[in-house]
C-alpha cells in the first residue's frame, strides 16, 4: 500500500471517527481529492473489516465509532525509560514486522512493541489465521530477550496468560481464565490469543516475539470469520475502553512479568496458574499423536499440563486441549 493511500484512509477515518455521517463531497474537500477517491480509499477499509455505510444524501458513516491508536499518545503515556511503542496503519502481521527487525540485525530493546490497527496476514498457533479487522482490536507484539536460551522458555505462553489476566481483572475488572497453552477466556468465551515464537539455540541467548491478540470490540460480521464462540472488553467490562492506554498498560504488565520469568522460570506461576485455569479437574481430551483423555489436574513446574486418566498421572507438553462431552 503506498504512503499517499495511508495518508488518505488515515485522514478519512480523522473525520469518520466519530460516527457521523459525512457527505462524500465534503470529504473529498478536505483532502484535495475526488469523491470518486474517497470511495475508494473508504472500499479498501472496509476490505479490513471496518463497517462503513453509506446511504444517498447523507454520505459515509461508521457502524461504531472508533479511537484510532496515536503514537504521540501513547508515548506521553509511557513511564520514563520505557521501552519504544512503534504504531502501524495495516500491516501483514506484527509478529512478522519484528522478526524482520530482527532478521535485519536490527537491536531492539527489551520490551519494544509494535501495534497495527489491522492485519491482513494475521497468524495464531498452529498456523491457524487471526482475523483482525479494522480500529477495534489490538495486535500486539512484544520483543523479549532470555538469555538462558530456548529451554528455559518452558511455560511462557501461560505466563503471557497470566499476565493479561491480571491486567484486566486490576484494570478492568474482567475476570479472565487461561486455557492451556495460549488462549485467555471470559465468560466461558474466547478474548485473547498468544502467539509465542523464539529464535536461538539450546544453550545461548534467545529472542522472543510474543503476539497477542486481544479482543476490545468485535464488528458484528466477525461471527462469519470465526469458528469458535468468541467475546470482547467492551462487553466484559463496563468501563470505557481506550485502546491507547490499553497499549501502554500492557506493555508495563508483561515486562514485569518477564521479569519475574528471567529471574525464575515457571515454577513460582504454578500456583497462580492453577487458580486461573480454564479447565481445572474437568474432563478433558488432549489431541497429541495419541489422544488422551482424563482429568486435568493443572500444570507442573515447567508448564507441562497434568491430566488424570484411570491408569495413571502423566505431563504433557505439547497438543491440543479440549473440553470432553459433557465435561
Amino acid at each position: 500500500m503506498s504512503k499517499t493511500s495511508l495518508l488518505c484512509q488515515r485522514q478519512l477515518l480523522h473525520y469518520l471517527a466519530d460516527g457521523d455521517f459525512y457527505s462524500g463531497q465534503w470529504l473529498a474537500e478536505q483532502l484535495g481529492i475526488s469523491r470518486t477517491a474517497v470511495a475508494n480509499y473508504l472500499n479498501e477499509l472496509k476490505q479490513h473489516g471496518l463497517g462503513i455505510f453509506s446511504v444517498k444524501g447523507r454520505g459515509y458513516k461508521l457502524a461504531h465509532a472508533i479511537q484510532l491508536l496515536d503514537a504521540n499518545k501513547i508515548k506521553i503515556l509511557q513511564p520514563a525509560g520505557s521501552a519504544q511503542i512503534l504504531v502501524q496503519h495495516v500491516t501483514d502481521s506484527t509478529n512478522c514486522q519484528l522478526l524482520q527487525r530482527l532478521q535485519a540485525a536490527q537491536v531492539l530493546e527489551p520490551g519494544s512493541v509494535i501495534v497495527a490497527e489491522a492485519q491482513t496476514a494475521g497468524r495464531g498457533r498452529r498456523g491457524r489465521s487471526w482475523y483482525s479487522p479494522f480500529g477495534t482490536n489490538l495486535y500486539f507484539s512484544c520483543y523479549w530477550r532470555l538469555e538462558q536460551g530456548v529451554a528455559a522458555a518452558m511455560g511462557l505462553s501461560l505466563v503471557i496468560g497470566l499476565a493479561i489476566c491480571r491486567l484486566l481483572k486490576q484494570q478492568y475488572q474482567v475476570e479472565c481464565k487461561v486455557k492451556w497453552p495460549n488462549d485467555i477466556y471470559a465468560s466461558g468465551k474466547k478474548l485473547a490469543g498468544i502467539l509465542v515464537e523464539l529464535s536461538g539455540q539450546a544453550d545461548s541467548g534467545c529472542d522472543l516475539i510474543i503476539g497477542i491478540g486481544l479482543n476490545v470490540g468485535m464488528p458484528e460480521q466477525s461471527q462469519l470469520h470465526i469458528d469458535q464462540p468468541f467475546t470482547d472488553l467492551r462487553t466484559e467490562s463496563s468501563q470505557q475502553i481506550d485502546r491507547n492506554v490499553l497499549v501502554v498498560q500492557l506493555q508495563q504488565q508483561l515486562v514485569a512479568v518477564l521479569q519475574e520469568f528471567n529471574q525464575s522460570g515457571f515454577a513460582r506461576f504454578v500456583n497462580e496458574f492453577n487458580q486461573y485455569d480454564l479447565y481445572a479437574n474437568r474432563e478433558v481430551c488432549l489431541m497429541a499423536k495419541t489422544p488422551i483423555s482424563g482429568i486435568c489436574r493443572g500444570v507442573d513446574k515447567q508448564g507441562g499440563i497434568i491430566i488424570e486418566t484411570a491408569d495413571a498421572i502423566d505431563t504433557y507438553y505439547g497438543g491440543e486441549l479440549s473440553l470432553r462431552a459433557g465435561g
